[in-house]
């Protein structure tokens, strides 16, 4: 009975927040999903941006343009399936 209720509530959050995962979820897709929400942490606190902006010597503008760059293809272009 724990299993199957622990099976459930595991189906409820991969439905609910897409960077958990599924069970067809490869390793890149996986990856991809967390560098896309690091970067979108990164957006979203203004403390953090500052100090990477300093840290890089660029424009709070610049790093925001270059986060939003790197979420289109963190990891590079997708891998090829082989059918």
């Amino acid at each position: 009975m724990d299993r199957l209720n622990l099976n459930s509530q595991l189906e409820h959050l991969q439905s609910k927040y897409v960077g958990t995962g599924h069970a067809d979820t490869n390793k890149f897709e996986w990856l991809q999903n967390q560098h896309r929400d690091s970067y979108a942490s990164y957006l979203g606190h203004y403390g953090l941006l500052t100090y990477f902006s300093v840290a890089e010597n660029e424009s709070i503008g610049r790093m925001k343009f270059n986060y939003l760059e790197k979420m289109l293809q963190p990891c590079g272009p997708p891998i090829k399936k082989e059918d």
